[in-house]
């Protein structure tokens, strides 16, 4: 991203650029752009939301007997207070869970692989902490944590919620802020100062509160949509930002998708003056697009528009992107997510908002997900992330999200050709079977041995016990790392013979995983040099620049 704050005229962006955006398009042409133009009207510099990409973390599950306040299914099914089955249930997509360490079982038939259908809750730490680890194995900086009306019967787990994320937050290195949703919260106006002053404004003390040009963020979801759900008034909105305001936050508006029309029924009339009071801009998305051809109408008939107004009037631009709704068949294996990417990168967002990360109940999430049908439970309607014909792994949404996050600050270069593989891997062998446990058997038909972290590693046992098997975990970056006994492989950069001993993954623990043609695997370390049985003479190493047979492994077998 190129944040240049060139003084020019109003009439240069709203003219001038529009004028060189509507002729450049005729034919089919790309648009020129403010960012193609290198032009920013008072754009806040790069800070925990402005140059990043934030995900909205619902957080809000929870199952009976997970020992939180709530006692209840809280939004894996209505009634919650029995348990979810095939006739009662309130999610779209069913989960991942294979990393979760405490799960709870429902009411459904055994996933189609024999495992037990079991969710997982929020409440557990283990179940927050895996899901930040997430976020930090794949580039996302930030999370906009839900906090609805907290004065009913669901504040308790929401305020034991918001710890919890405090502190998976503290420990995985990611930024988070309170995303109010004012939706049916009838004394807002007052309760919302109420519960900052009293609980949330205590949180921007962490380390891992977000900031914007030096300030704490809050974001208020909900103003101006005109339904009876939010019947606020343009100047009660205006009250509530003004006091976050003076309570020196930055303030991000969730908006409706419509908020500069003012002709749009989905918009209170005369709001804009409201709007424009916010640092930054985040207007709704779920339910204007669910293809391609959307995604590129949307972009070029309202977010151009959007952007300019906003770098006119001194206002941040974060709009959203939304990877679609899986039961309804509109994600294109991530293309229609990228294709969001590319518009609004090159439209010049000041920074990016995911819609959502863990929303398994519209089916628009980017958490892990079940990556076939053996992972839903039988007899069941749920799909799988390879609906339309094409593997996904569970993480491939959160890999797709990591990579636009990088094209926005330019680690890597603008394209509309998604960068991003389905799955971890390529060629004709097997891809990585990321969340399984697997053996690995060198060339000398003998297996590969952690030799239990106390000494280095060896290909060389005839039987495969625990030493022997290894969890394959998402690495980051579209990488795989290897566990065993709770500890990483690392390649040890190369320099000596690889270890298992690592209790974190850095880059020594980051792996290729390459497909051979011949159905065999290889690894290849971050130093750029391949994993070597060493025939099973000596210790393995990493440091060989071809793949021979000694640097080849079949798993499983």
């Amino acid at each position: 991203m190129n944040y240049k704050n060139l003084k020019i005229s109003l009439l240069l962006m709203s003219g001038l650029i529009m004028g060189a955006c509507a002729k450049k398009n005729v034919g089919g042409t790309e648009p020129v752009t403010a960012n193609k133009l290198n032009v920013k009207v008072n754009s806040s510099p790069v800070g925990d939301v402005v140059g990043k990409v934030t995900v909205g973390y619902q957080g809000w599950f929870a199952a009976i007997g997970d020992g939180g306040p709530y006692n209840g299914w809280w939004h894996w099914c209505n009634p919650d207070s029995q348990t979810p089955n095939a006739n009662n249930i309130g999610i779209k997509s069913w989960p991942d869970v294979r990393e979760y360490t405490s799960t709870y079982q429902t009411g459904f038939a055994n996933l189609n692989n024999g495992s037990p259908a079991k969710l997982f809750s929020s409440y557990n730490d283990q179940t927050v902490n895996t899901q930040f680890t997430w976020m930090q194995q794949n580039g996302i900086d930030c999370a906009a944590l839900q906090r609805f009306n907290p004065n009913g019967g669901e504040g308790a787990i929401r305020d034991a919620v918001t710890a919890k994320v405090k502190t998976a937050a503290e420990a995985t290195g990611r930024k988070f802020y309170i995303m109010y949703d004012v939706g049916g919260w009838t004394n807002m106006q007052t309760e919302i100062k109420a519960d900052w002053t009293n609980k949330m404004s205590a949180y921007t003390s962490s380390s891992a509160y977000a900031r914007q040009n030096g300030k704490p963020v809050v974001c208020i979801w909900g103003f101006g949509f005109n339904d009876a759900n939010h019947p606020f008034s343009a100047s009660v909105c205006l009250d509530v930002i003004n006091w976050f305001k003076s309570q020196g936050c930055y303030i991000i508006g969730g908006v409706p998708a419509y908020w500069r029309d003012p002709n749009a029924s989905e918009v209170q009339p005369n709001f804009l003056p409201t709007f424009n009071a916010f640092n930054m801009i985040s207007p709704w998305m779920i339910g204007k697009i669910g293809s391609i051809a959307d995604a590129n109408n949307f972009y070029n008939n309202t977010q151009i528009g959007d952007q300019a107004y906003c770098n006119s009037n001194g206002i941040d631009y974060q709009p959203c992107v939304l990877p679609g709704d899986l039961q309804l068949r509109q994600r294109a294996h991530g293309d229609l997510m990228w294709t969001q990417f590319y518009n609004l990168i090159r439209g010049g967002a000041q920074g990016l908002y995911i819609s959502m990360f863990d929303e398994y109940n519209e089916g628009n999430q980017i958490a892990k997900t079940s990556e076939n049908s053996s992972f839903v439970p039988a007899g069941s309607n749920f799909l799988s992330l390879d609906e339309d014909g094409t593997a996904c792994s569970a993480d491939y949404y959160l890999r797709l999200t990591g990579d636009g996050g990088k094209m926005l600050k330019g680690q890597i270069s603008l394209t509309s050709i998604r960068p991003t593989a389905p799955v971890v891997g390529g060629g004709s062998g097997p891809v990585a079977p990321i969340g399984q446990t697997v053996t690995f058997k060198g060339s000398n038909n003998l297996y590969v041995s952690s030799e239990n972290g106390t000494q280095a590693m060896n290909c060389n046992r005839t039987t495969a016990q625990g030493w022997e098997q290894f969890a394959v975990v998402n690495g980051g970056s579209g990488k795989v790392s290897l566990m065993t006994q709770g500890k990483y492989v690392s390649s040890e950069n190369g320099t000596q013979a690889i270890t298992c001993n690592r209790t974190a993954i850095g880059p020594w623990e980051q792996f290729d995983w390459i497909s051979n043609s011949d159905g065999t695997i290889s690894l290849r370390g971050n130093n750029g040099k391949y994993v070597s049985s060493e025939g099973g003479t000596q210790a393995m190493t990493c440091t060989r620049s071809t793949i021979t047979a000694t640097e080849k492994f079949r798993i499983n077998q």
